[in-house]
């Protein structure tokens, strides 16, 4: 085994403990340290996995990280701190200055994060996507058309005029308190409907990950700050043989082989560092990689397009 095969394993779960440790000893409070060393673990222990597990079990890796981060999160901040982490709690924990935790969640994980390792929360830690990936329709039959995913800055925006009105016309920071059960009425209501709407689409549409393409409002952060990523894909186009079977495996639709040919990483702001691509490249083209360039440049797999050609 290559060693470099266990470096993000090892710098997230080293990374996350050194970030729990630091709060403790500068706030006092040791609840940073075992909630953010037990992510760092978890996390570890499945970027691990994937490295080490044959091709056909290397996404185990990858689910057992959705459902020990994701799963651990939601019950955790819901159930045991009344906080929900969907972006409307985000609102009002920046109104109420009661939010420490989902602050510093967004900060961390789909704001200054991304800078770093793209949308790596996305594809391994999102409670959502650990639900969604349950479902079989895991081969996308391809985007809808542009336009669609500006549902997702209408999501925002309606997630944003929702919690103003309640704060301001309805004076809602009166029921906001620390351990309040308003947050966990919000935890168990907002989730319960981000899961109909994410499963209604995915079958609609027969795409798993319909909801993350047009209408997850946190991506409105996520693809800002991705753009820089240190992380991407990279391809070997000598080892490459065109056969196409990582854009046709791509959850996302991105068009993987145009950047090939280009001679750059994968620059689309949505890849989610699934490592499906990697997973199913028969010839090991593709590669986690650590870089400096400008995400950004969308090539992605439309429907119409697609018919259109045909």
């Amino acid at each position: 085994m290559r060693w470099r095969q266990l470096l993000l394993p090892g710098v997230c779960f080293v990374g996350f403990w050194a970030l729990g440790a630091s709060i403790w000893r500068s706030t006092g409070f040791v609840q940073p340290l075992f909630l953010f060393g037990y992510i760092g673990t978890v996390l570890g222990t499945g970027l691990a996995l994937y490295a080490v597990l044959p091709k056909r079990k290397k996404q185990w890796g990858r689910r057992f990280t959705l459902v020990g981060v994701g799963g651990g999160l939601l019950a955790f901040m819901g159930m045991v701190q009344s906080e929900n982490l969907q972006i409307e709690w985000l609102f009002l924990a920046l109104l109420s200055g009661l939010g420490a935790g989902v602050v510093s969640h967004y900060l961390i994980a789909k704001v200054i994060g991304p800078l770093l390792i793209g949308r790596l929360w996305c594809g391994w830690g999102c409670w959502t996507l650990m639900v969604l990936d349950l479902l079989p329709f895991r081969r996308s039959p391809g985007r809808l058309a542009r336009r669609w995913e500006w549902l997702r800055f209408a999501h925002f925006a309606v997630s944003f005029l929702l919690v103003a009105v309640l704060w301001y016309a309805f004076r809602y920071g009166d029921r906001l308190y620390y351990g309040s059960p308003t947050g966990l009425r919000w935890m168990i209501a907002g989730n319960a409907l981000y899961y109909a709407v994410a499963v209604g689409m995915a079958v609609a549409l027969r795409d798993n990950r319909a909801f993350c393409k047009y209408v997850c409002p946190v991506t409105v952060f996520l693809k800002a700050t991705s753009r820089f990523a240190v992380l991407k894909i990279r391809g070997d186009m000598t080892r490459c043989n065109e056969c196409e079977a990582c854009e046709k495996m791509c959850p996302m639709d991105i068009r993987i082989l145009d950047y090939l040919r280009e001679g750059t990483r994968v620059l689309s702001t949505e890849c989610m560092l699934c490592q499906t691509c990697v997973t199913v490249c028969a010839k090991d083209a593709l590669e986690v990689s650590v870089g400096l360039d400008l995400g950004g440049d969308e090539r992605l797999r439309r429907i119409q397009e697609e018919s259109r050609a045909a």
